[in-house]
């Protein structure tokens, strides 16, 4: 499914860049879409960074790589399944606070 593989990729980001913190997922809906948040207390992103974390092979700290295992894929995975389903991702990030990705879905009717 492609929503859970959506979860799995940002939940997976988020325990990977917060070694001691917290990860909270909200959700919220109205008529037409429902929103999921993935929250975390991590190392956070640069603002210089921000526009680029959905970019195939792009990675903010080239050595993070080495402790996280990633390709620099994720995201951008991410964000194509969002779009497929007619939904939208948007992240916001303070370096050293941590960074929220939420992505919104339309309801099925």
């Amino acid at each position: 499914d492609r929503t859970e593989q959506i979860l799995v990729n940002l939940l997976g980001n988020a325990i990977c860049y917060t070694e001691i913190g917290t990860i909270t997922v909200k959700i919220d809906y109205d008529l037409n879409f429902f929103w999921i948040g993935v929250i975390d207390t991590g190392i956070g992103i640069s603002p210089e960074d921000l526009p680029h974390v959905f970019e195939r092979f792009w990675r903010a700290d080239r050595s993070r790589s080495r402790h996280s295992g990633g390709t620099g894929i994720g995201l951008a995975i991410t964000r194509r399944l969002v779009e497929l389903q007619g939904g939208k991702i948007t992240v916001s990030s303070h370096l050293g606070k941590g960074s929220m990705f939420k992505f919104s879905l339309p309801l099925a009717k």
